[in-house]
């Protein structure tokens, strides 16, 4: 993943109280799934970065200034691998399945925007979706459901 953008995320993240991740939270820790998705073939396609910022402004109501950031940060292509766990661990400390399966779909979504699914980009939203421990069936309909367009 990137430096940066893990940087930027885990900071969002930090303000986290006993009450749980607050909604704005949750939307940071997606959104850095995405992230790792549309980048993880090292081809951050325009179709998949106007797909991504699409579904973070409509879904995910971050600022203009979040929405700035990310952009910036997500076009510094690194090629520092690090550890998906402390967002899956927030999905799954967080999410219920019904936003599981959503998220795993929006990152499908963003792997077939560009017309072509990279190994990588199958590895890594295969990778997430055993965090957080979402079923195979579920998998495999969130994938159906992103190429088929009824997400």
């Amino acid at each position: 993943m990137l430096d940066k953008i893990r940087d930027f995320f885990t900071t969002e993240l930090l303000a986290e109280d006993d009450s749980g991740l607050t909604e704005h939270q949750r939307h940071i820790a997606t959104a850095a799934l995405l992230v790792e998705v549309a980048t993880i073939d090292g081809d951050f396609d325009g179709r998949e970065f106007s797909l991504l910022f699409d579904i973070l402004q409509r879904q995910f109501e971050l600022t203009d200034s979040e929405l700035a950031e990310i952009s910036k940060l997500a076009k510094q292509e690194s090629e520092d691998a690090t550890s998906l766990y402390q967002f899956t661990q927030l999905v799954n400390q967080h999410f219920s399945p019904e936003e599981k399966y959503s998220l795993i779909r929006d990152m499908w979504c963003i792997a077939y925007a560009d017309g072509n699914i990279d190994k990588y980009e199958e590895y890594i939203i295969r990778k997430v979706a055993d965090l957080i421990h979402l079923s195979h069936s579920a998998f495999i309909r969130a994938k159906r459901d992103a190429r088929d367009g009824t997400a």
